[in-house]
């Protein structure tokens, strides 16, 4: 069995894509409304990094990392949407060996840098609150460098061995994967392999990758909670949680979607891919709307750019 599992995985030169179970005369829909949203992602995240990078207020540790959360979903959703989008349009739907594992590498790269960030920005919430006077000192540039440099690190080290992990089991069962893009789980089904250890192996580095950054964000958030009551007037109050209300709407929506996906029961394919929908797609187009019209100094960025791009024309 193993040696018709090795045989068969070298004669793997390409999957099938497959998808959404749909009929045909949907997919233009689906094309439109992939185009739309990755138009929203592209405008909405360029237009984030513009913002930071132009305007010299926003040139602070909270608005570094969060350019650096609208490059990563740029890109991420950037690996998603443009080969779903041709497969739309291909009878085909195939995308080759290496094309799958680049897609999967570049996708678990990004997700999993995108978590350790959240958890780097709870962390400046949390001194930016609880110890403001010492702000500037704590939350040093090089801290700031070194906290992305170290989330990018951790993505890559995670994608690495799940690359490693996934690509090095034998596909001998089928060459269509029953999503929209190259995930775990499809490629896990169509594997002929014993799956128990890789199972294992997989939760445990995902419990070493997610666990620590909850935990991060958790007890921020449980001092940030613990200090704004202490507050006396609810004006401060107000502010206080305004800071963190855009970082916390964030981590839910792309927390609660990651988690309903891959810990319910592998056993509703088209309701994973729904799901999928809300982590590679739903939560880039939402970011920048979600930083924008809850934060006044973006606002304000924003007027002051179009005012200048205005006087210009």
């Amino acid at each position: 069995m193993g040696d018709r599992g090795r045989s068969n995985h070298s004669e793997v030169t390409d999957f099938i894509l497959v998808g959404f179970r749909v009929c045909p005369e949907l997919h233009i829909l689906l094309f439109l409304l992939f185009l739309l949203v990755y138009a929203m992602i592209v405008l909405g995240n360029v237009g984030m990094m513009t913002i930071i990078m132009t305007d010299p207020r926003l040139n602070t540790p909270m608005y570094f990392f969060l350019g650096n959360l609208s490059f990563i979903d740029l890109f991420y959703s950037s690996v998603i949407a443009p080969k779903a989008m041709i497969n739309f349009w291909s009878e085909s739907k195939s995308i080759s060996f290496a094309g799958c594992l680049i897609q999967f590498f570049l996708f678990a790269l990004f997700i999993v840098t995108e978590g350790f960030l959240l958890a780097a920005m709870a962390y400046d919430r949390f001194i930016a609150i609880c110890n403001p006077l010492l702000y500037s000192v704590q939350m040093s540039t090089h801290l700031c460098i070194q906290l992305v440099a170290g989330s990018y690190f951790c993505g890559c080290i995670s994608s690495v061995l799940q690359t490693g992990m996934t690509f090095t089991l034998p596909f001998c069962a089928s060459r269509a994967i029953d999503h929209f893009y190259c995930d775990t789980r499809p490629l896990q089904r169509i594997s002929c392999s014993d799956l128990f250890i890789y199972r294992m192996v997989s939760f445990s580095l995902s419990g070493i990758i997610i666990m620590p950054t909850i935990i991060v964000i958790i007890i921020s958030y449980l001092y940030i909670v613990s200090t704004v009551l202490k507050i006396r007037s609810s004006e401060g109050r107000k502010k206080a949680f305004s800071t963190c209300s855009s970082h916390l709407g964030v981590v839910s929506v792309l927390y609660g979607a990651v988690f309903f996906m891959y810990l319910t029961p592998d056993r509703f394919p088209e309701l994973s891919k729904v799901a999928s929908l809300c982590y590679t797609l739903v939560t880039p187009m939402l970011n920048p709307l979600i930083y924008s019209l809850r934060n006044k100094d973006v606002k304000e960025a924003l007027k002051k750019l179009l005012e200048k791009r205005n006087t210009v024309f």
